[in-house]
């Protein structure tokens, strides 16, 4: 069993340490960890060419933003196959231009509810149930989320409560985490992957998951917010809801390996059509606008591939492509309705430092021929509106390094550039200079 402190987190761990004990763990199993972690995240946006904005533009002007996050994270393994966790967590953040003009946004860790004063919230709390179907086992170290013990390689896993999507979908091993990775949205997973999630990235629901020696299936339902981009969620889990269905199969080429996953998700809930608020406007002679094209309930659908290919224990590929139907407005996550991007991760080893990486990556983003028309006819959504639109797709580059401080602690310098904010060709480009500090304990 490994315990890591600090000492915000000495009073819940205690409280932790004192709950009843029903039943032993299997022998050499982990029965409790605690685990913390914060990120702070500074970037700087200089000027950029800006010839007109609207009231949802990215700001031509000269932009500081920072994150700053904290989580402690507390397992229990109460009885054999059975693990709870529990993480609170506070967040901070000033975004640039109020969080609007770009689909690709270049900080993952600033939500929509950002703000200047520390919020306080539950991020998680979930039960994970584990059935083992026999076979061989794998070890498994102690990490936030992760019990320390050994695992069936066949088995089935059902996990139910409140937690992001992203814990069990499109766990990509080189760009998923903006606290350890890649910064951008568009990098953290499919951009057109519009995943069920509250307006901080969290929701609640339940998974089932069967694993056989190398292969994986995932199929899950969760809440969607009651209004697009909001923090309440929708409780009305037989009427609106976020499926998703992943195939996912661990293959090795020599000595080389990797992972390739199909992934497909359905949205439904109560969300507007380009196409109805388009013919709404023409009707009146009004800018299109989407609350009064919110009458009815709908679907979106996506479905997309992804691989990660490790050449070496230190180099690494990945790469995505998703489409999504297009015909709705965003509900969870950014406006994106056709999404690729790749990239390259190394470790430090080739120069002596084997705790640093290197990242390079890059993404394009496109919209639908329906969600292009509503932009250029001055329309505004969640995160866009120029007041007018010259379409290209927005495309984005992201390049970074972390250095090892101590165990445990990185320092990151990151770049990022962006073609077509906001899918503008008459906007940008526009870069972004950063620095990230996470410690892991």
């Amino acid at each position: 069993m490994s315990i890591r402190l600090v000492p915000h987190t000495l009073p819940a761990v205690a409280l932790l340490a004192v709950l009843p004990v029903f039943a032993q763990p299997a022998d050499g199993d982990e029965r409790w960890n605690a685990h913390v972690q914060t990120t702070y995240v500074r970037q700087l946006k200089p000027a950029f060419s800006s010839p007109y904005e609207g009231a949802n533009s990215l700001r031509g002007v000269s932009e500081a933003s920072y994150s700053a996050t904290a989580t402690a994270s507390f397992g229990w393994r109460p009885w054999r196959g059975t693990e709870l966790y529990f993480d609170p967590e506070a967040a901070q953040g000033v975004p640039f231009s109020g969080l609007l003009g770009l689909a690709g946004f270049p900080n993952g860790e600033l939500a929509k509810t950002s703000g200047s004063h520390p919020t306080f919230y539950r991020a998680r709390l979930f039960v994970r149930q584990t059935f083992a179907l026999g076979g061989d086992t794998d070890a498994v170290a102690s990490a936030a989320h992760q019990l320390a013990g050994r695992v069936a390689r066949r088995r089935i896993v059902v996990t139910a409560g409140n937690l992001s999507v992203l814990d069990l979908f499109d766990a990509n091993a080189y760009a998923h985490d903006p606290r350890t990775q890649f910064l951008n949205w568009a990098l953290m997973t499919h951009a057109a992957y519009d995943y069920p999630a509250d307006s901080r990235g969290y929701s609640t629901g339940a998974a089932v998951e069967y694993f056989d020696d190398g292969w994986s299936l995932r199929a899950a339902r969760f809440q969607v917010p009651r209004e697009p981009n909001q923090l309440r969620l929708d409780t009305r889990l037989g009427r609106h809801y976020g499926d998703q269905v992943e195939l996912a199969r661990d293959y090795r080429w020599g000595m080389q390996s990797g992972t390739a996953r199909l992934l497909a998700f359905r949205l439904r809930a109560v969300m507007a059509r380009y196409d109805d608020a388009l013919a709404l406007a023409g009707q009146n002679g009004d800018v299109p606008t989407l609350g009064p094209a919110r009458t009815t309930e709908q679907s979106k659908a996506g479905v997309g591939v992804a691989f990660e290919h490790r050449l070496t224990p230190d180099v690494g590929l990945f790469a995505r492509w998703m489409r999504a139907d297009g015909k709705t407005e965003t509900y969870a996550f950014t406006e994106v309705d056709r999404s690729v991007s790749a990239g390259v991760s190394v470790g430090g080893a080739a120069w002596r430092r084997s705790g640093d990486r290197l990242g390079l990556a890059m993404a394009e983003s496109a919209l639908s021929k329906a969600h292009r028309a509503f932009l250029s006819q001055g329309g505004t959504t969640f995160f866009l509106g120029d007041g007018r639109l010259r379409y290209r797709p927005e495309q984005i580059i992201e390049a970074y390094y972390s250095a090892a401080l101590f165990e445990g602690a990185a320092l990151t310098a990151d770049w990022q550039h962006l073609r077509h904010p906001g899918y503008n060709a008459d906007r940008g480009p526009v870069n972004v200079y950063g620095f990230r500090f996470h410690l892991e304990l």
